[in-house]
């Protein structure tokens, strides 16, 4: 059986969708055998592409408050496994990126979530996480964050943190509230441990 240190070296190589993105491939994401959470967001945004680090940009800079983490635990994949269900850059629509290509969740999440086993909290950002990891979520994404609490101890859903969904967070002032300092106190027990 194949470890996922090598399982991470074919995904980083991954061509499987070069003919239908702007850039050429860059597969993004981190993970150990001794991750305790995992971040499933959509895809990389351009700022990541770039930089070749996942959520190295103002939506990461949000992410990390929300969770109560600095940079180096966050990035330490000990700590965070970061496994979208898109790893390469999408490219830009009308309103924003385009959705995750299908092909990355398709022909790798399979074989890269049995992997992470010592795993004990999901954040599952976004609607795509959701729909991959919640298959019992709401019928819309803030119905689904707004009921959180039935999804613990084992996975918490939030919106994007991207600065483009301020107005969200303003007309949703219970995330703030209520949900984030749950998160912040699960994610600290799961790092404790």
């Amino acid at each position: 059986m194949e470890n996922l240190a090598t399982l991470l070296a074919r995904i980083e190589s991954c061509r499987a969708c070069e003919r239908d993105l702007p850039n050429a491939p860059r597969p993004l994401l981190q993970a150990s055998p001794r991750s305790r959470i995992l971040l499933a967001g959509q895809a990389p945004g351009a700022r990541a592409h770039e930089s070749g680090t996942p959520w190295r940009d103002a939506s990461g800079d949000r992410l990390r408050e929300w969770l109560g983490v600095s940079e180096s635990v966050f990035y330490n994949p000990d700590c965070f496994a970061i496994v979208p269900m898109g790893f390469c850059y999408p490219g830009r629509g009308k309103s924003g990126d385009l959705p995750p290509r299908a092909e990355c969740r398709a022909l790798w999440h399979p074989q890269l979530m049995p992997m992470l086993g010592n795993v004990r909290l999901v954040l599952a950002i976004g609607a795509y996480a959701q729909a991959y990891h919640l298959p019992d979520r709401q019928a819309s994404l803030t119905e689904t964050v707004r009921n959180w609490r039935a999804y613990q101890p084992a996975c918490f859903p939030l919106p994007h943190p991207s600065p483009r969904n301020q107005s969200w967070l303003k007309r949703n002032p219970w995330f703030a509230e209520e949900l984030l300092p749950a998160l912040r106190v699960s994610v600290a027990q799961r790092l404790d441990t």
